[in-house]
């Protein structure tokens, strides 16, 4: 014998109900459209990597600021 879950009606109507309705249909990419969406990606990551990184060399060069004030006394 098997068992089988039962999934209360209400749930089960309204999964199904959303999700053939929200979905969009799926397009398929060629291989060049993949590596330029990766590509844009990246160029996305480095973007925001190169931000922090200038914040963060903000932050120390106060530090070292700091650091040669208290080294002086």
């Amino acid at each position: 014998m098997t068992t089988q879950k039962s999934v209360p009606a209400k749930a089960a109507a309204t999964t199904a109900a959303s999700t053939t309705t929200t979905r969009k249909a799926w397009i398929k990419k060629t291989p060049v459209e993949v590596v330029l969406e990766q590509i844009g990606k990246q160029e996305e990551k480095v973007a925001g990597m190169r931000t922090e990184l200038t914040r963060e060399e903000r932050e120390l060069a106060k530090l070292q600021k700091a650091k040669t004030v208290l080294e002086a006394q």
